[in-house]
């Protein structure tokens, strides 16, 4: 533990250039005292460090030393796909992995490479999450992690929207979609999806199991989204909007998106007919409600007339 922490000390010095004994010790959560050892420890073994104290002062290597100490450690490794997302890193538990990996890729890079990568890493950044929306706190998630990393199967407690079961699944990987985890994994004789939030009680098995060959992640979720968005909205609606009512049926999401896209040619007022998904005729009529007079329902009736029904309902109230 403490050679990985002198070398990564190293690194850090090499990338940052001064750094003082309070933020070295705040960035490795040890004491001050912890890192002036450290540094009486890197001094003996050669390293050309010299060090100032008072305001301004701080650690630093002698001007041009490189290390080329860079081997990257095993959880370093499988954090090196992760060093672009900080949150989901550290919500899998790999976040002091990832920031490791990245400063020995760093340290590894030639002269003035150096500064254009920091640059991408200090101007880029990805947030997953939705506006007004917060991730979903998931306090088993390293543990899911580990277990897919080690392939453990895995007892589990889950509660969908329809009852409480408890599982026992083979896990073969993590996503996150919209701010939420989800878990794949064999249970039941299929491969299945599980909310990672909902799982209420979780125990990682001494039990190893062997993942399929052909089992790919990013093509299994693809395919179950597909097939999810399809089962999800059966039917259609056929409408007709205004150039700003298309703008506001877009909002509602890719799917609409792509109705909106393939509308028809404008009619002589500028309105275009569409045919939109559904889920079913009280969730469309409360989804189309939304786009106000921009949109007029053509068909099914029995939609045109909930549609009506409902704004009709609304005026009344606000008279």
């Amino acid at each position: 533990m403490r050679a990985s922490r002198l070398l990564s000390l190293l690194i850090l010095l090499q990338l940052r250039g001064r750094l003082t004994a309070e933020a070295l010790a705040e960035e490795f959560e040890v004491s001050i005292r912890t890192i002036y050892r450290d540094m009486d420890a890197l001094s003996a073994a050669g390293v050309p460090l010299y060090g100032d104290r008072g305001p301004g002062g701080g650690f630093q290597l002698l001007d041009g030393y490189r290390t080329r100490l860079t081997g990257l450690a095993a959880d370093e490794v499988e954090a090196m796909f992760m060093i672009g997302l900080p949150g989901p890193a550290s919500a899998l538990g790999l976040g002091a992995a990832a920031r490791a990996a990245g400063n020995k890729l760093l340290a590894a890079l030639p002269a003035g490479a150096t500064e254009g990568a920091g640059r991408i890493a200090s101007r880029f950044h990805l947030d997953p999450v939705d506006w007004y929306r917060a991730a979903e706190p998931v306090a088993c998630l390293p543990e899911l992690a580990r277990a897919v990393l080690d392939q453990k199967r895995l007892s589990m407690t889950y509660e969908s929207w329809s009852s409480l079961r408890t599982w026992t699944a083979e896990p073969l990987g993590l996503v996150m979609k919209g701010g939420a985890w989800y878990l794949v994994a064999v249970a039941g004789g299929r491969a299945r999806i599980f909310r990672a939030s909902n799982l209420l009680d979780l125990t990682v098995l001494d039990e190893g199991f062997e993942r399929p060959a052909d089992f790919v992640l990013p093509t299994y979720w693809a395919a179950e989204l597909e097939r999810f968005e399809a089962r999800l909205r059966p039917t259609s609606a056929r409408l007709r909007a205004s150039p700003t009512g298309l703008a506001r049926l877009a909002r509602l999401g890719a799917w609409a998106t792509a109705a909106v896209e393939a509308a028809g040619p404008p009619d002589p007022e500028g309105w275009r007919g569409l045919s939109l998904p559904v889920e079913s005729v009280e969730d469309a009529a409360l989804m189309l409600l939304g786009v106000g007079p921009e949109l007029e329902v053509l068909e099914p009736p029995p939609l045109r007339r909930r549609v009506a029904d409902l704004a009709e309902a609304v005026a009344q109230r606000s008279r």
